[in-house]
């Protein structure tokens, strides 16, 4: 065996210092990598202690009790061996008719008449007009669990004389099918999840095409030139802009200079913003306008890590430009684009200050019917909560949360799954 290599090895070994001074060396970096490694496992341990402490807060507000003082007796209005639940439709009518007022039934019957309501709606009515529950205090989770007794002396003590205490889940389906409502015991987000959902629509149906074009257009025919070059460097800017900015934008053009157009009035529809243009409408452009320069520069990215061997090899089967990025170019990025579209409107989703903006109501209680309608979203619904005075509202405000985590996490799982899935069909 020769011995020349060992030679030339001990040789390069003397030149760097010697076999200790190597050893040394890879014993300080191995010190090194362990040292971020550790690093990185706190800075992930810290980001997802954060993630749960906020999650815990949320649903901290979302359940415990409630001392509650009814105006009537329910039991005086049912008898003490029925519940509200079984009386008949007559009954509760009957009841609604003799501790209402007249104008108010007449209000009510003017909406709908009585005798068409369900029993759900009749319950309803009686619940909140007649019963009329007054909550005097409310109290989170971790109060409820830790400090019932504390609590239960309050009531027995402190409180109005015929406060009962009940345990209070504020996140219910009728939480989720109701309208605004000035008292936080019947008070829903319908109004608010119908706004965001128009507003999520709007801003993919624009967003979309034009964020894709441009990426097209940027990646695939534009030339190396100053003026694409300045092109670039703007839409990287503009994704960093903050969003009230953007806002500002959408007041300017789509509220007051195209005020006739997003109001509808150019086309005779009849709101009840004139022409000022603060409709659901005015709103999504404005979105849309928030989240294009990141859709553009996420589908750039996905376009760019197609192989350029996959366009060469259309080339040279004869095909035209357009023809190789809507046969291979868009399908092996699209997955990669839809995820960065559907998180781009994740984010805008959960935006506040643009549509405040460009007109989101803090309190409507009609549902937006069309794209001229007016409307709320529900992080503008959490605000309006979370500032009222009244602790109940934080309850109902943490139940919102945790709607539009939901919403928002949906989305998220919608963009992953589709991504699987034409990734797996691509690979077929």
């Amino acid at each position: 065996m020769s011995l020349l290599p060992i030679t030339q090895g001990a040789e390069a070994t003397e030149e760097f210092g010697g076999v200790d001074a190597t050893r040394r060396n890879i014993s300080r970096r191995r010190r090194i990598s362990v040292v971020w490694k550790m690093t990185f496992y706190l800075a992930t341990a810290i980001a997802v202690s954060a993630l749960v402490v906020l999650l815990l807060t949320i649903i901290n507000g979302a359940f415990g009790f409630v001392a509650v003082k009814n105006s009537i007796d329910p039991v005086l209005l049912t008898g003490p061996d029925r519940s509200m639940n079984d009386l008949s439709d007559a009954e509760l009518i009957t009841i609604i008719e003799e501790n209402l007022s007249s104008g108010l039934v007449r209000r009510y019957n003017s909406e709908k008449p009585l005798t068409d309501r369900n029993s759900a709606d009749l319950v309803a009515i009686v619940r909140e007009r007649v019963v009329a529950p007054e909550i005097i205090e409310s109290w989170n989770l971790a109060a409820s669990l830790f400090q019932p007794g504390v609590i239960q002396k309050y009531v027995d003590q402190e409180a109005p004389s015929g406060t009962t205490l009940e345990f209070r889940v504020w996140l219910t389906p009728q939480f989720l099918v109701r309208p605004q409502s000035p008292d936080a015991q019947f008070a829903g987000v319908r109004t608010a999840v119908l706004g965001s959902i128009w507003l999520i629509l709007i801003t993919a149906v624009v967003a979309f095409p034009l964020g894709v074009g441009a990426a097209i257009y940027l990646e695939e025919y534009a030339e190396d030139n100053w003026i694409n070059r300045i092109i670039q460097v703007n839409i990287s800017n503009l994704a960093g802009v903050p969003s009230i900015i953007y806002g500002l934008l959408g007041l300017a053009v789509f509220v007051r200079f195209f005020g006739p157009v997003t109001s509808g009035a150019f086309i005779g529809v009849t709101t009840t913003t004139d022409a000022t243009g603060r409709t659901v409408l005015s709103a999504g452009l404005t979105l849309a306008l928030l989240v294009l320069p990141i859709i553009i520069i996420s589908a750039q990215e996905a376009i760019r890590a197609v192989p350029q061997s996959m366009r060469d090899s259309s080339y040279g089967l004869g095909a035209t430009k357009w023809q190789t990025i809507r046969h291979h170019v868009l399908p092996n990025s699209l997955d990669r684009i839809l995820t960065g579209t559907i998180l781009a409107v994740s984010r805008a989703v959960g935006e506040t200050a643009p549509i405040m903006l460009v007109g989101a109501s803090t309190v409507i209680l009609t549902d937006p019917k069309g794209l001229f309608s007016q409307f709320t979203a529900l992080p503008i619904q959490i605000w309006q909560w979370t500032a009222r005075p009244q602790t109940e509202f934080r309850n109902v405000a943490a139940a919102a949360i945790l709607v539009l985590l939901v919403l928002l996490l949906s989305m998220n799982a919608f963009a992953i799954v589709s991504r699987d899935r034409i990734r797996k069909r691509r690979l077929l």
